[in-house]
């Protein structure tokens, strides 16, 4: 049963090694990646998803490898709204690309712990209190309907309360040193910029997340799939972000198709006592939105560079 302890530990460990390897080998010197770096990184994380989706059909049978790919796939497509702002915020403070790597690591090792919090939490709740599917159904529809209406230029990382109370109550330099988050001048412990970033993109993935995590409940209340499906898709963003970093502007229509999939999502989960979506209507849902909010954004681009 995926309720085991030792699929746990397994999976965990293995996402700590993954992690180690990461950081200790392939980047161990800060440098700026190339297209072609995280084109393989990227390639390389999916595989490494696909091959945790077979292990999950092996052990558990189709219907939870159902699930996993149908999570997977929520989680990755709503990734590219978080490489987006991810985007704004390094521009915003003008982190050098060679840096940005060991932030979106270190960012992405706190997105693992909470994402268990809220995934254990939000499992719970829903076994305990049965009219909680309810509640998050909502949350994910007012996302999905804000997704819907909101214009890119309205995210303001300077306005982030915790980023505001860094600032205020501890010491920072205003030059970066390097990839360090903390260092000493004149016998003074103080914070670097990169330590601000590294906050902004914390507190910002615990946004994501109160959209992402209850999307996936929608699909499957076990608390390992939810849990290894979303962790497969983050442990996978740091290479997008380099990959589409510079490709973001392309994709105009993709914040529209991925509010119409968290709407449809919540519609899900609140009809789910009446009438229940299979998963694989679902995640056929999900490929033909994105599919076409991805087709639209590049026939729009590609009629604009003819205009030119």
């Amino acid at each position: 049963m995926t309720e085991s302890i030792w699929v746990w530990i397994i999976f965990l460990s293995f996402v700590i090694f993954a992690l180690m390897v990461d950081l200790g080998v392939f980047h161990r010197r800060a440098h700026i990646l190339s297209f072609k770096e995280a084109l393989f990184f990227s390639l390389f994380w999916v595989s490494i998803s696909l091959l945790i989706n077979f292990i999950v059909l092996l052990l558990w049978g189709n219907q939870k490898a159902l699930e996993f790919l149908t999570g997977y796939l929520i989680e990755l497509s709503l990734s590219a709204d978080n490489i987006f702002v991810f985007a704004l915020i390094f521009n915003y403070f003008n982190v050098p690309k060679e840096n940005r790597h060991r932030v979106l690591f270190w960012g992405i090792l706190g997105a693992i712990f909470m994402r268990l919090f809220f995934i254990l939490t939000g499992v719970a709740l829903l076994k305990k209190f049965h009219f909680f599917i309810y509640v998050l159904g909502i949350i994910v529809i007012v996302s999905g309907i804000n997704l819907m209406r909101r214009k890119k230029e309205e995210i303001h990382p300077e306005k982030n309360p915790v980023l505001i109370f860094f600032k205020k109550f501890f010491p920072f330099t205003t030059n970066y040193h390097g990839q360090k988050f903390f260092v000493r001048i004149n016998s003074k412990f103080m914070l670097t910029p990169l330590f601000i970033v590294l906050v902004a993109i914390e507190t910002t993935d615990i946004v994501f997340a109160v959209d992402s995590v209850p999307a996936i409940l929608a699909i499957t209340r076990d608390a390992f799939i939810v849990f290894t499906s979303n962790i497969c898709a983050i442990l996978g963003l740091r290479s997008f972000y380099f990959l589409l970093e510079n490709l973001m502007n392309l994709f105009i229509y993709l914040d529209k198709g991925l509010a119409i999939i968290l709407i449809f999502i919540g519609i899900k989960m609140l009809i789910s006592e009446f009438y229940k979506i299979h998963t694989g209507i679902a995640l056929l849902f999900v490929l033909f939105i994105l599919f076409i909010s991805i087709f639209l954004s590049l026939v729009k681009g590609k009629n604009s560079v003819k205009s030119l």
